[in-house]
């Protein structure tokens, strides 16, 4: 993204996309661990989504 790569909005959507997979997994687990983490990724995800879409 620095380099200003004309790939950086489709690896943001991917991104986004692993964000959201690894948090729907994260929230089928009762730990707390597990619980912050999908929270994390799906604070990841929007953001990585408003890049894709800028």
């Amino acid at each position: 993204m620095v380099a200003d790569s004309s790939f950086a909005k489709q690896y943001c959507q991917l991104c986004a996309e692993v964000c959201e997979w690894c948090a729907s997994q994260c929230e089928e687990h009762k730990n707390k661990h597990c619980k912050l983490c999908a929270e994390s990724c799906r604070r990841c995800m929007e953001e990585c989504k408003k890049i894709a879409a800028a």
